[in-house]
């Protein structure tokens, strides 16, 4: 006997009820919904229905909003948002907890800084505020401008976080543009892969330099949208588009996003993720710009798996033109 269940045709050597098929299908017991011909089926009926030769039979349930298998995925491990956040510039470790909290990031930049020698004991530590628990700690190289002093913090950070691997490598070229130094990112690059540190690498928006960062054994490529800090959005997509199609690693947009919008924009593109900081903690209500950001990156991703329509130079009505009424002799 030949049914077809969920679109697909299988074969049943015997006549079964609803309910055994259902069993059989390791469906017992959950929530479902069961159409059997277009009719829906109540669930006090399905052990008292036989199923016959040319059946058509569908069976629901129901999953969380959005796209259920569509995560981050960063050196093997598996994130729902593709959101990350930064922790510097806010008022306070509270501010900064409450605005990642409403990012529903969760994965949060550190920035490793000397400590203050003779500082109270019990003064506050952001690792307070934001439990390793909760979130995935990416300890990152911000304000170092050689390779070596790169290489130097992300040993720190991997003895500070007890064997911690995932690290966001970023020198810099100059002060003022806060250009990536491309030639020390790479050598500073080889030498954390090979000592086993997983990267996640920020440079510039050159394809052939992502492609080679990827090549070095890169776990994630993070391409400027523009400046740091700047809030100028994304100056060159068509870069960005370049490094994303030639990637079989995780491209994120790193630096320059000023608002929600940017975000969207850079979701649309096909990037894996957004990494922000300035946006979210300069913004005159930063809990409320975060909440605004989580938006933009999921409006942003739908649109991209949605598929837009293409561009025309002249307008497409919406409507049908056949069969109006029109106005003059007939």
């Amino acid at each position: 006997m030949q049914i077809c269940v969920n679109g697909d045709l299988r074969s049943f050597s015997k006549s079964l009820t609803i309910a055994k098929l259902v069993d059989e299908l390791n469906l017992a017991g959950k929530r479902i919904a069961v159409e059997l011909n277009r009719e829906i089926v109540p669930r006090n009926k399905l052990g008292a229905i036989e199923l016959k030769e040319g059946d058509s039979i569908e069976i629901v349930h129901a999953i969380g909003g959005g796209q259920a298998d569509d995560m981050l995925t960063v050196a093997g491990r598996t994130y729902n948002s593709r959101l990350l956040v930064g922790t510097g510039k806010y008022k306070n470790f509270e501010e900064t907890r409450q605005a990642v909290k409403a990012s529903a990031a969760e994965i949060v930049t550190v920035a490793l800084r000397r400590t203050n020698i003779g500082q109270e004991v019990g003064e506050p530590n952001l690792m307070d505020f934001l439990p390793f628990d909760q979130y995935t700690i990416l300890p990152n190289t911000a304000g170092c401008y050689s390779a070596q002093d790169a290489i130097r913090t992300c040993r720190l950070a991997r003895e500070l976080l007890d064997g911690h691997k995932l690290v966001k490598l970023e020198v810099l070229g100059d002060n003022k543009t806060l250009f990536p130094n491309v030639i020390e990112t790479v050598e500073a690059a080889e030498v954390l892969v090979r000592e086993g540190f997983d990267v996640m690498v920020y440079s510039n928006d050159d394809p052939v330099i992502a492609k080679r960062l990827e090549q070095v054994g890169c776990v994630a490529v993070m391409p400027l949208a523009a400046p740091i800090g700047s809030g100028l959005g994304i100056r060159n997509p068509y870069n960005i588009l370049t490094i994303i199609e030639n990637a079989e690693v995780p491209i994120l947009v790193d630096a320059g996003v000023g608002t929600a919008s940017d975000a969207a924009i850079a979701m649309e593109l096909g990037c894996d993720g957004v990494l922000m900081n300035t946006a979210i903690a300069e913004a005159k209500d930063p809990i409320l710009m975060a909440s605004a950001m989580k938006k933009g990156i999921e409006a942003g991703r739908e649109a991209f798996l949605a598929g837009r329509m293409p561009r025309r130079r002249f307008a497409s009505s919406s409507s049908p033109i056949g069969g109006l009424i029109l106005s003059g002799n007939n």
